[in-house]
Order: structure tokens, then sequence, then C-alpha cells
């Protein structure tokens, strides 16, 4: 690597420990790293604003405006109180029961949606049903946005890396749901089972509290009944067009963004004080980190890893498999999966092909697709920078004046990303090696697996 390679290295290195340690706020830590990345010529405007492999990933700033935009139009109807006063009740007012509910319906719906939009969705009905139960709202902001992150892992739609991959592999929506959904559901057991214990702190409750929320009725919580049957057809729109987004050669971003704008036209709302309701800071912390991790891409920083450990695992398809898994668990927690994924999707995508994977990611090594997939999803939730929808939590909860700190949430993402791909391990060996075809010693270019 050259001198600027380095730099751009240090540079990161350096903002990714202000981000960490909290020393100055995360955003400005990102927006520094991201200047010294332009001064230094590690990157310029050309590759920051409009490279698609090594700058700033407009579908996903403009996903966020547009579900934000709905977000902050489906909060004036009194949605959000009605599912928070709904879950409290069929939970029996028991925090632990609450949480339960809410991580699987976030998991669920992160499958369908994708996590980003389900946590932005989900937190106003976490703050509203903490805040009726008098318990800390932390707990449950983490536990969502991890379930989100497990949810994700399912569906093609479910999480931003798998979009990448599908595209770069040539997988379906059904390929995703057939190889990923039945080990999501076993994850999203344990990861239920983690929360009792990772979260016990939190589950303290008040009789009095409890007592209130179940003479609440829901009913009484909907404030403009019009607007709410207006949200709910087009946030069904939205929903069915991201489930569709393949079919009707949308991007997932447009659709969030006319879905946005079209609510915002027929809500009647004054437009500053919803757009005022967007997270702002946010959006500039996930643009900062593009350009850094971008910094590195163009510098050819992540290329040279990613090739030295294509180096390190050739002709050894279980070896490499595992490898990939893990590399992509630590290396998202770090850098976040959605860069991630477009730099290393390239690299899996020539091991790959030299290996006998066609079309659709065949072959006998398509089984690093899905190790690839599993690390980078699973690996983001191990820190508050990992994923995106972890981001969206965090800024969330800080708006809503119950901040997270980045060691807060990592202390917990840790032994949840360890748990989960420990367990993603196993699972590739037995369905792709044990189960899937008989080919010896696990070695690249023999029978291929079955899709």
């Amino acid at each position: 690597m050259n001198l600027t390679a380095w730099l751009a290295v240090a540079g990161f290195a350096a903002a990714y420990a202000l981000i960490a340690t909290e020393w100055v706020h995360r955003v400005a830590a990102a927006l520094g790293g991201a200047t010294v990345m332009l001064l230094i010529g590690a990157t310029d405007g050309e590759h920051a604003f409009f490279s698609q492999d090594a700058g700033i990933d407009w579908n996903v700033i403009f996903l966020l405006i547009g579900m934000m935009l709905i977000v902050a139009v489906v909060q004036r109807t009194g949605l959000f109180e009605y599912v928070a006063i709904w879950a409290a009740k069929r939970a029996r007012g028991r925090p632990f029961r609450v949480m339960t509910i809410l991580v699987v319906v976030t998991a669920v719906a992160s499958a369908v949606l994708d996590n980003v939009t389900t946590v932005l969705l989900i937190a106003p009905v976490t703050f509203l049903v903490c805040e009726r139960l008098a318990v800390p709202v932390a707990p449950f902001l983490i536990a969502e946005a991890m379930a989100s992150n497990i949810g994700g892992t399912a569906t093609l739609v479910g999480d931003p890396p798998n979009i990448i991959i599908a595209s770069r592999a040539g997988l379906s929506y059904n390929d995703f749901l057939v190889h990923l959904a039945p080990l999501v559901v076993l994850l999203l057991v344990v990861f239920v089972g983690l929360c009792r214990w990772l979260f016990r702190s939190g589950f303290a409750y008040d009789d009095e509290r409890v007592a209130a929320v179940m003479s609440l009725r829901e009913r009484d919580a909907i404030r403009d009944a019009r607007l709410l049957v207006v949200s709910l057809i087009v946030l069904a729109a939205v929903t069915i067009a991201f489930v569709l987004h393949t079919v009707l050669h949308l991007e997932p971003a447009v659709v969030a963004l006319i879905g946005g704008l079209v609510l915002l036209a027929l809500s009647r709302l004054d437009v500053g004080q919803v757009a005022r309701d967007v997270e702002w800071p946010t959006l500039v912390f996930f643009a900062s980190l593009f350009v850094m991790v971008g910094a590195l891409v163009n510098t050819g920083v992540i290329d040279t890893i990613a090739a030295a450990a294509a180096d390190a695992t050739e002709g050894r398809l279980l070896f490499a498999s595992i490898v990939l898994l893990w590399a992509s668990a630590v290396l998202s927690a770090i850098v976040d999966n959605i860069p991630y994924v477009a730099t290393m999707s390239p690299v899996v995508a020539d091991i790959v092909h030299a290996n006998g994977g066609g079309g659709g990611g065949g072959g006998p090594s398509r089984v690093l697709w899905w190790a690839l997939a599993l690390g980078a999803d699973l690996g983001g939730n191990a820190t508050a920078v990992g994923a995106s929808a972890n981001v969206v939590v965090l800024g969330l909860a800080e708006r809503g004046g119950q901040p997270i700190t980045f060691w807060q949430f990592t202390r917990y993402g840790l032994i949840v990303a360890a748990v989960t791909v420990a367990i993603a391990m196993p699972y590739l060996w037995l369905r792709y090696f044990v189960l899937a075809a008989p080919w010896p010693a696990g070695r690249l270019g023999c029978t291929a697996v079955t899709s």
C-alpha cells in the first residue's frame, strides 16, 4: 500500500476511536474523518458523491428519508400509542413478555420490509410502552435493533447487504428464504433466551403502573382516524412494493421516497414541522461513514485485505466458508456491513466463478455467498455502528432523550454476534458439507451443492 492508503487507515482508525470512546459526538467524529479523507486525497468529490463502489450509498440515504417521513406522519395519528397499549396488555404488563412480543414482531417485519424501516416504525412504540410501564427503554431498543438484523437475514430485502449479494450472485428472493430462513428461526429462539439473561436488570416493574396500563383502552389513543386510514393504505402499498421491487424494477429507496412524499401531500400537515422530525444527524453520520469506508476502498486497502484472505483459503471450501463467515462478522462490525459487502462481493464472485459457480451462484462454492451473508448480517450486531439499523436506533434514542452509548450497545452486541455466528458455523457445515453432497474433504471443484 502507498502512503495515502496508510494515511487513510490512520484517519479511519482515529475517527473510529473517537466514535467508540465518545470523546466527541459520533456525527462530528465521522464528519471529521470524512473531511480528512478528502484532504489527504484518499477520495475526492467524484468518488465520494458519485461512485457506486466507493462513495455515499444514496439508496440507503433516500430509503431512510422516505421512511422517516412516513414515520413522522404516522406518529401523529396515535397508531404507535395504540400498538404500545395493545402489546403491554397482551403481555399482562410483564416487561420480558413485552420485549419478547416486540422482538418477534421486529424480526418478522424486518424480513418482510427491511431492518431499517422496521426499527423506524417500532421505536416510537417502544418509547411509549416503556414510559407506560416505567422501565428503561435502552434494553428494548438494543434488543429490537439486534432482532431486526437477525430477522432481516432471512430474505433478499430484509438487510441491505443481501440486496448487494443477490445482485452480484444472481440469487432470487426464494433462494434467500430457502437457505437462510430456517437458520434465522433458530437464531431468533436463541436470541429471545439471550434477552432474558442479558437484559434481566431492566425487567423490574411497578404493579400500580401495570394496573393503570391494563385499564387503558387502545381505541382512545387514535387522534386522527382519517389520517390513520390514509397512512395505513400508503404503508401497505410501500410494503407490497418492497416485496415486489424486483418485479416492479423499483429500488426500495425510490419506493420509500415516493411513499413518504405522497403521504406527506395527503396528510395536509405542515411540511416544515414534519421535516423537523427527520433524523438529519443520523443521515449525516451515514454519509460520512460511507465516505470514510469509500476512501479505504478507493485506496485499495479493503481489496488488499480481501485478496489476502482469498489467497489464504484457496482450494479449501469448508475452511474458506468458515474464514469468510468469521472475517465478515468481524469486519462488518467495524466498517458497517453495507460498504463491506459491496467491496467483498466481487472477490467472492471471482472465487465462486473460478470454482464452478456459474449463474445464480451455483456450484460447490455457492456456500460462500451464504457465509458472506450470514457473517455480514449477524456480525453487524457486534457494535453500535456495525449495521444501519443500529445507527438509526442510536439516533432515535438520542432524539427521545434516552441516549445509548457506543459501549452500552456493544457490550451486548459482541455476545449476541458471537453466539449467532457460532451457531451459523455448524449450520453451514451440516447443510452444505454433510447433508447436501458427498464430495471429499470439502475441496473446491467437486460435486455441486444443490439449491
